[in-house]
């Protein structure tokens, strides 16, 4: 069942902001299907499909919607849920989404600065190349303290703005 049909929506309207919004992402490095399927997922009302509402909204295959999702899911961009009484899935995004993805990326930073530790000591600190290691290790360690600040003063934020959730 399309949204556009009980919500008042022009359903041309929000096809052509679902592509728009996802180039934009796919300009910014995320993968062209993943990034279709989270834009149509945050501008449904529910924030929520199965597969074959995606593939039917989208016009693409269960696979495609498989592999988008399961992108989405290992990037904290959306969850799965059983659809109450069936054996359905459907796809989430919540609107803590960017939230939950930046602070996820902090493994990633703790993993390369542990490579980055070891470039430093295996190529000497006193070396040009051990110093822009040392440098770029410097960066990864402050950007590190920034996101948690941020994240901070996100929740007080979003909490002014929108209420506790």
């Amino acid at each position: 069942m399309t949204e556009s049909a009980g919500s008042g929506r022009d359903a041309e309207a929000v096809s052509r902001f679902v592509e728009s919004f996802a180039a934009q992402l796919v300009e910014a490095g995320m993968p062209r299907m993943p990034a279709r399927v989270f834009a149509a997922l945050l501008s449904s009302d529910e924030g929520a499909r199965t597969s074959a509402e995606l593939g039917e909204q989208l016009r693409i295959s269960p696979a495609a919607v498989s592999g988008a999702v399961r992108y989405l899911a290992q990037t904290h961009m959306v969850s799965r849920e059983r659809e109450p009484g069936s054996r359905r899935e459907r796809y989430r995004v919540h609107g803590d989404q960017w939230y939950e993805a930046l602070t996820n990326r902090e493994t990633v930073l703790k993993r390369w600065e542990g490579a980055l530790r070891e470039g430093v000591t295996s190529l000497g600190a006193d070396t040009p190349a051990g110093r822009r290691m040392a440098e770029t290790l410097a960066f990864f360690e402050f950007v590190e303290v920034e996101i948690v600040q941020m994240m901070e003063r996100w929740r007080v934020h979003r909490e002014k703005t929108f209420g506790p959730e």
